[in-house]
């Protein structure tokens, strides 16, 4: 195997299989409110990963319980992560965020929490108190949102950070102990198969336990997907199997000891301002698997 997989390792951490549950916790983003800039990141939509029961007409407790009562009958002995996954879930007075995370570990079955941010809105103080949670024996993933280590990506996809600031985010929550993950976006425009690669190669150097890896989504509505009206051939449009080569490759450019949780994202078709591949998340990793075991291993750094 030329990678690690998320769930074992999950079992690992916690003793017992669990699951994530997401959360629209009612957060904004810097982005989006002026702070940082206006508009969001130009890709942005998300609707595209926010399950029904992910709404913030409903309490954190009750999106909890719904999703807890939709599992459960499947897993009835199944443990839980809150996984506070829409908009930037740090983006708050620390007490307002305290607030809300300890809801959702008041939960009955709740064992952890997931949260999903910007490299950017990472405050000392938080890190303070989310490191008390750890050591206290609560698991706690911060899952930062990283897109592309290239600058000139991240100014044209309207990021609002540099990939300086992401490098200190990640070494300042790793260094208190706190598993790190990262997501990024494969197919940015104006990003070439060898920039990608270079991706992997600097993001193993950075003390990342976990990466997401998703392909490029065109959105309707996006200014992203206006872009590629206007300038189709700034992105890198890939049939499933050469992602699945292009996936492959950066698995082999990778550290060994990276956790890959997944490879593609599954978007409403409704949303797609361009179709799908028509796979479902297995059948492309069965692919990768598939592939990876006709590839030669790259020694890594």
């Amino acid at each position: 195997m030329h990678y690690r997989e998320f769930g074992p390792w999950l079992t690992e951490q916690l003793g017992q299989k669990v699951q994530k549950i997401s959360i629209n916790a009612g957060f904004t983003c810097p982005n989006r409110d002026g702070r940082v800039g206006v508009g969001g990141c130009t890709y942005c939509n998300n609707q595209t990963f926010n399950p029904e029961y992910c709404r913030t007409d409903r309490s954190i407790t009750l999106q909890l319980e719904e999703g807890k009562a939709f599992f459960s009958r499947k897993y009835p002995e199944m443990k839980y992560l809150a996984y506070f996954q829409a908009y930037t879930n740090t983006y708050g007075g620390l007490e307002e965020l305290k607030r809300k995370y300890e809801e959702a570990l008041s939960v009955d079955d709740v064992v952890g929490l997931v949260i999903g941010t910007r490299p950017d809105c990472m405050p000392e103080p938080l890190l303070d108190y989310l490191q008390t949670l750890h050591d206290r024996g609560v698991f706690v993933l911060v899952e930062y949102g990283i897109e592309s280590v290239h600058d000139h990506t991240l100014l044209r996809i309207n990021r609002g950070h540099t990939h300086a600031c992401t490098c200190d985010a990640v070494k300042r929550t790793a260094d208190r102990g706190i598993p790190v993950g990262g997501h990024i976006i494969l197919g940015l425009p104006g990003e070439t198969a060898s920039d990608m690669i270079a991706t992997a190669t600097e993001l193993s150097r950075l003390p990342i336990t976990i990466l997401k890896l998703h392909q490029l989504q065109l959105i309707k509505g996006t200014r992203m997907a206006q872009e590629f009206e206007e300038c189709p051939d700034d992105f890198l449009r890939l049939s499933a199997d050469e992602y699945v080569e292009l996936v492959c490759e950066f698995i082999l450019h990778s550290r060994r000891d990276m956790i890959f949780e997944r490879f593609v994202s599954q978007s409403p078709p409704d949303l797609l301002a361009q179709p799908g591949w028509g796979l479902k998340n297995y059948e492309f990793v069965e692919k990768v698997r598939s592939r990876l075991k006709t590839l030669p291993d790259i020694p890594t750094a």
